[in-house]
């Protein structure tokens, strides 16, 4: 499909259930592979991320059972070690994957060659890059300098290792370093140089390196993982919080209903402070026994400013959502997004003007005027969460076409067929 007409929105009352989570998926199935024993893995995410870190995960030796069915997979952990000592593995344009197994590999004792998408090689990597090296690492940059693709020998800790840090850019170089510090034979001390020092991302990777058997412990500045071992027999993922806010969006956006299964207010996942944004703007919220419902409101409220950086994955819904208010909405804090799948705060800007929407964009900022647009082609830039929150604005009278809509496979590839559901 190279293009999606979006209809108009027909239901008042919306009732969906969304995939696994993509950030829990791939994080259980890293620690899943780290572990003494078999991990059975529920609620699996299957998409093109997921897919790409299965295979990296089989390429490297390790024994999996993958039944999409029934969306699990059970792994077969080798304790911290790499059952193949030389391979090649590709991450797509998955960053998870490629920040994750990079640092697994480079703690391993093998020599490998990491392959990404002409998508992926754009994404930062070197400070995760330098953290590898400064522990002893051999890196060897393959076309451009700090980016994939990579070969790298891994070395194998035997000390306990105190290392340095910037997470600016992005929180997912911290997750790495403390899922695969229990390869540390002494334990992983990561010092946080950048003025952020933690996330909500970094709080559900914590989480889950405790469910699965270690233990993290952060002074405010240094974090520090202990050399325990992973074992865990079973591990349930939750639904994908990202996800359910389209459809919670949508409800606000039109005055309706919307309740997502088994989404509650108790999830790890800091999309969840969405809610709470829409909730400001004038909706109506109840975490109900089958899952968070919304209800919009007749008129929506613009908000002065909604610091996103925790929960930054939603700045396109909100700027979406930001249309339709009585005032304009300012989303601040979220330069980072700039280095995503895509420049993701130029992508707001241009598709909303070039549906007639006056903005300003800042370096870390932008400002949503609300008012009346026309039909428009919105470009995705090859960006799942482009497609899917431009697609929220499209259901009521005034029609848009999103270019390249199944580039939502990276996450939620059936996102379109629930849509022309509701239409």
């Amino acid at each position: 499909m190279e293009k999606y007409d979006i209809k108009p929105l027909k239901t008042k009352d919306i009732k969906v259930t969304v995939p696994g989570s993509k950030s829990i998926t791939n994080r259980a199935l890293l620690m899943a592979a780290l572990s003494e024993g078999e991990c059975f893995i529920k609620g699996v995410l299957f998409s093109d991320d997921s897919r790409h870190f299965l295979k990296a995960l089989e390429d490297l030796g390790f024994e999996l059972n993958i039944d999409e069915k029934n969306k699990s997979v059970r792994v077969v952990g080798q304790g911290g070690e790499i059952p193949k000592k030389n391979g090649t593995i590709y991450v797509g344009s998955a960053g998870t994957a490629a920040r994750f197994l990079t640092a697994m590999l480079g703690l391993s004792e093998g020599e490998y060659v990491i392959n990404a998408s002409e998508q992926m090689k754009k994404r930062p990597m070197k400070p995760l890059f330098d953290v590898l090296k400064s522990m002893g690492s051999e890196i060897v940059f393959l076309e451009e300098e700090n980016a994939l693709p990579v070969k790298i020998k891994g070395c194998k800790a035997t000390n306990k290792e105190r290392v340095s840090l910037d997470i600016s850019k992005s929180t997912q170089f911290l997750s790495a370093l403390m899922m695969i510090g229990c390869m540390c034979k002494e334990g992983l001390e990561v010092a946080i140089t950048s003025e952020k020092k933690t996330g909500s991302y970094i709080d559900i990777t914590r989480n889950m390196v405790e469910e699965f058997g270690g233990k993290i412990d952060f002074d405010g500045h240094v974090y520090f993982v202990e050399p325990k071992p992973y074992s865990i027999k079973e591990y349930q993922v939750e639904p994908d919080v990202s996800a359910a806010c389209y459809f919670y969006g949508i409800a606000a956006i039109y005055g309706c209903k919307a309740l997502v299964n088994n989404v509650h207010f108790d999830s790890t996942q800091g999309d969840i402070r969405f809610i709470k944004v829409l909730e400001e703007m004038g909706c109506k919220v109840s975490d109900t026994k089958q899952g968070i419902e919304v209800v919009g409101p007749t008129k929506l409220r613009g908000l002065e400013n909604v610091d996103m950086n925790n929960f930054s994955d939603q700045a396109l819904t909100l700027a979406n959502v930001a249309i339709f208010a009585d005032a304009p909405t300012t989303i601040s804090n979220i330069a980072h997004i700039r280095g995503q799948e895509c420049d993701r705060l130029n992508a707001i800007a241009s598709n909303l003007r070039n549906m007639g929407i006056n903005v300003d964009e800042k370096e870390d900022s932008i400002t949503i005027y609300p008012g009346a647009f026309h039909s428009a082609d919105i470009e995705t830039f090859e960006d799942h969460r482009v497609a899917m929150s431009f697609t929220m604005s499209g259901l009521g009278d005034i029609s848009l076409t999103i270019l390249d809509p199944m580039c939502c496979k990276k996450t939620f590839e059936n996102y379109f067929e629930i849509i022309e559901g509701l239409c």
